[in-house]
């Protein structure tokens, strides 16, 4: 199974929030941070937001910071809210389909794979905060 770009930007999102979970951060700022797009980053925080996973601060030090703790954002939840499907194949007009077993291996397969992401949250992700913050590049306030 190959996650979307959409998903891999919110778990990227939530890392670089989870990793300063104290601090409000801008979309700006984390898009630079990831060398990626401003404006592909705001939709999926919106998304986020409409998820309840962050929440936007207004004012002029607004941004965006975790609606909940770290260890409350569950990884499989947040890729089952981005990801739009999980068909690994389509099989509805393959003439064998009927008789074909292996819709149900696939099947398996990824609930296995869903069960792993299933077993983590955002704080295991972000357990090492002070790497990832030097890694991104981002001065500890």
């Amino acid at each position: 199974m190959r996650l979307t770009r959409y998903t891999d930007y919110a778990l990227r999102v939530l890392t670089y929030l989870g990793a300063q979970p104290d601090r409000v951060c801008s979309i700006a700022e984390i898009a630079r941070a990831y060398g990626i797009s401003q404006n592909h980053l705001m939709k999926v925080a919106h998304d986020l937001g409409k998820a309840g996973y962050i929440e936007g601060v207004r004012g002029r030090a607004g941004g965006i910071r975790l609606a909940r703790p770290a260890d409350r954002i569950g990884v499989g939840a947040v890729v089952r809210q981005t990801e739009e499907g999980f068909a690994l194949v389509e099989c509805g007009a393959c003439a064998i389909a009927p008789a074909c077993e292996l819709t149900g291996v696939l099947d398996e397969a990824l609930a296995a794979f869903m069960a792993v992401l299933d077993r983590y949250t955002l704080n295991d992700l972000v357990r090492r905060p002070a790497k990832l913050m030097r890694l991104l590049d981002i001065q500890a306030s």
